[in-house]
């Protein structure tokens, strides 16, 4: 009998992911991407010697990309160089305050000593829960599928639940250890990557502190694209099949399966698919309503993770304030979560974020030049126009300049900019988001999106919008955890 024929839609981490997991156990699998390049969000473009990775530029979690490698009998360093970085990342503060965020624990320590007495030895004990939580969120909560309440009926799970503070707000919890405002600041802001106030996130996800403060920062030189090079050269020797340039137009489905998969000028047939694409899109789109999974209504009643105004930008001099990841403060925090959250607008005075991996790694910029990407979180579903998004330019390069005491304005030879359209046309993304579903209470393990059709038998999601949630670690985990239950599904 030949191989069952598997259509993954999409080729971000966790296609790419869900792809090779399919392909290692045999089965005949084809990636169909809407774009000319492979990679999603990861995506990179060149220009003018430049080297841009569009999306996802933080390295975290090291060990979730050694173990899916491990699983093909792989390296990371058969494929990439990490490099740790020391410090992690800057912190800009109000009255332009730098803080160096050391790679080393006890320097850290020291750090937050100096700002409040007993910090140091809270963080020690912060952090030590901390690790517990990782140890068994990324070990045990985050790879169920979660399906149903019974996969969570572990003896280990059940006596952990109080450590793992799954009922507690992760604001509430910091400041059980911490008083001093920037020391709050620093331990909240990795939460914002999982696309929610920290008031509004479980405790739990302490355990991003865990991976920050512990588990180090870390770059792939040449850029986060390496990884998905890594990614695509796996599954290619996996025997995956890779079509790019196919918008997928239609899901056709016969006797409540998946019959034909059809895009501009193609039509495929699959005994299964896997949507790695917006789940809201597909649904909305791509299929007929009588299959969906969820309501207009449903959708609209989600807590979506932050979109982004991103400013591409190629520097003709070197900026030597610089560092790698760069944190500005320098307005209010809570205000900015406001502008997010609660009162959906465009920021007064939104904190932002600039990478310049050029200086790490010299062949993302030409000699002599730097490479930075800029970032402003906002809401989703705003009014995206050229203007608003000028005005936003004038507005951090103002504060920018004003912290690296130099001009930079006249010095960029390359710009462009990214926003919420952009999200969607590239992406389909629900309401032009960047990162998927916020990581609240209220949308957790099993009250995420379904990983399974409840309508379709051979339709399956994975990616930012369904379990374990947003970001590059997540994102591979989903991969592997819907490829696990389709083989399961398959097998029975």
């Amino acid at each position: 009998m030949p191989p069952k024929k598997i259509i993954v839609i999409g080729s971000g981490f966790s296609s790419l992911s869900c792809a090779c997991f399919l392909a290692q156990k045999g089965y005949n699998v084809t990636v169909l991407e809407k774009n000319e390049t492979l990679g999603g969000r990861a995506r990179k473009f060149e220009t003018n010697g430049f080297v841009f990775d569009m999306g996802p530029s933080w390295y975290w979690m090291p060990d979730v990309f050694d173990s899916f490698f491990a699983k093909f009998g792989k390296k990371v360093s058969d494929y990439y160089e990490l490099v740790r970085l020391d410090p992690s990342y800057a912190v800009i503060w109000e009255n332009m305050e730098k803080w160096d965020v050391p790679a080393s624990f006890d320097e850290l320590c020291q750090l937050f000593e100096t700002y409040e007495k007993g910090a140091g030895e809270n963080l020690k004990k912060f952090i030590a829960e901390a690790a517990y939580k990782y140890e068994v969120g990324i070990t045990d909560l985050v790879y169920k599928p979660s399906q149903s309440l019974l996969e969570f009926a572990d003896l280990k799970l059940l006596k952990g639940m109080l450590k793992l503070d799954v009922f507690k707000s992760f604001s509430a919890h910091a400041r059980h250890f911490f008083k001093h405002p920037k020391l709050l600041q620093l331990i909240e802001f990795p939460v914002l990557f999982l696309g929610a106030t920290p008031q509004n996130t479980p405790a739990l996800y302490s355990l991003m502190n865990y991976a920050d403060i512990k588990l180090g920062t870390w770059y792939p030189m040449g850029g986060m694209f390496k990884i998905i090079e890594a990614m695509v050269s796996l599954a290619k020797e996996l025997g995956v099949n890779f079509i790019t340039n196919q918008n997928v137009q239609k899901i056709e489905v016969t006797n409540n399966k998946v019959s034909i998969i059809r895009t501009q000028n193609e039509t495929y047939k699959a005994d299964a698919v896997v949507g790695g694409a917006d789940y809201h899109h597909i649904e909305n789109q791509l299929l007929d309503s009588s299959y969906r999974n969820y309501s207009e209504k449903y959708w609209n009643s989600r807590t979506m993770a932050p979109s982004s105004l991103i400013f591409y930008l190629g520097i003709n001099k070197r900026v030597p304030k610089l560092l790698h990841h760069n944190l500005f403060f320098d307005e209010s925090f809570t205000e900015h979560a406001i502008e997010i959250y609660d009162q959906p607008s465009w920021p007064k005075k939104p904190l932002f974020y600039v990478s310049c991996p050029s200086k790490t790694d010299n062949k993302v910029a030409p000699e002599g030049c730097e490479n930075l990407f800029v970032l402003i979180p906002v809401a989703p579903d705003l009014k995206d126009i050229e203007s608003i998004r000028e005005n936003y330019y004038e507005m951090v390069m103002n504060r920018l300049e004003k912290y690296v005491g130099e001009n930079i304005r006249e010095n960029v030879i390359y710009k462009k900019s990214y926003a919420h359209n952009d999200f969607i046309s590239d992406y389909n993304a629900f309401k032009g988001n960047a990162y998927g579903l916020a990581n609240t209470l209220s949308q957790t393990a099993i009250l995420k999106p379904q990983l399974r059709s409840k309508k379709v038998k051979n339709l399956y999601y994975t990616g930012q919008l369904t379990v374990p949630g947003p970001g590059v670690p997540p994102s591979l985990i989903s991969g592997e955890v819907v490829a696990k239950e389709l083989i399961k599904d398959i097998k029975n």
